[in-house]
């Protein structure tokens, strides 16, 4: 189980390989994890928005999580996404990570409806409720069209063991917000989800981050985050300005094949996007080949 004082730095959304039936790789998705623990990462996140959550069927996600936990071995903690349209699939799946010995639970807002204030904090309240492990709330209202506002978080960040939120949102002021009014609880962290705002999420009180650009480039996401707290902001900054354009190349392809892509650019073997998600077009690949030299991350 995840101890408060674990839940910082920088955490992966790993990306999930497949093979040719779109089931879950083994061997792909253990690459994926030595390469990210390599980077010197701070925890690993499976079943995120990066690790196309929404393309598997109930025991490919268990196999997953399964994989996670026991490749990872203990190393560092594994947050395990518990997310679904309805309460009753994330309660199934929260029950699933925590048999299967995950140290957190992720849980985004549901996808397509668009529930009240007051579903959203029964909902998240029943998931907590269903489980003994920690949960991270996993706000992204761009992808879901549900938003976490304020209010509503500080009444959840009041139940005992929903211990932080992951906000990918780029409205920053949300983010400031979020650490503010949730400040004088040591058990509750805010962690940037936009790989753009790390060092300004850690300048205002932040706890780290879940950077999809940490699949690519785990040691220069940590590097912000170690640089950060050992008071080398110069320096934190610098990494951060450096990891820019490798973010940029989201818009490269449809989310989330852009991470994938690179990887396999870098040698990682992590096979096709879940279709009807493709690969990027030859001219993008081209362009993300010069993105991944210029951090030299392939010769």
């Amino acid at each position: 189980m995840l101890d408060i004082k674990d839940l910082k730095g920088v955490i992966p959304p790993i990306i999930t390989p497949v093979d040719t039936n779109e089931n879950v790789d083994e061997a792909g998705l253990k690459r994926v994890i030595d390469h990210v623990m390599a980077g010197g990462v701070h925890g690993v996140f499976v079943l995120g928005s990066n690790g196309e959550f929404y393309a598997f069927d109930f025991e490919n996600q268990k196999r997953a999580v399964e994989i996670t936990v026991e490749h990872v071995n203990g190393r560092v903690p594994v947050y395990a996404g518990a997310s679904a349209i309805t309460t009753k699939g994330c309660v199934r799946l929260a029950k699933m990570a925590e048999e299967a010995g995950a140290d957190a639970l992720t849980v985004l807002t549901p996808m397509f409806i668009n529930p009240s204030e007051t579903e959203l904090y029964q909902h998240f309240k029943t998931i907590a409720e269903s489980t003994k492990i920690p949960m991270l709330l996993y706000n992204n209202p761009d992808k879901t069209t549900n938003n976490i506002n304020v209010r509503l978080l500080k009444r959840l960040a009041e139940i005992d063991n929903i211990v932080g939120i992951k906000n990918t949102s780029f409205d920053f002021a949300q983010t400031v917000q979020y650490i503010y009014e949730t400040s004088h609880l040591d058990r509750f962290k805010v962690l940037a989800g936009s790989d753009y705002f790390i060092y300004a999420t850690l300048a205002y009180g932040g706890a780290g981050c879940v950077a999809g650009t940490a699949n690519v480039a785990p040691a220069l996401v940590v590097d912000i985050y170690n640089k950060f707290v050992a008071g080398d902001l110069v320096g934190a900054l610098q990494a951060q300005y450096k990891l820019i354009p490798l973010r940029n190349t989201y818009s490269y392809g449809s989310f989330p094949v852009v991470m994938k892509d690179c990887l396999n650019l870098m040698g990682l073997n992590v096979g096709n996007p879940v279709k009807p998600i493709d690969h990027c077009t030859e001219e993008r690949l081209a362009a993300l080949k010069i993105v991944l030299n210029d951090l030299k991350l392939i010769v």
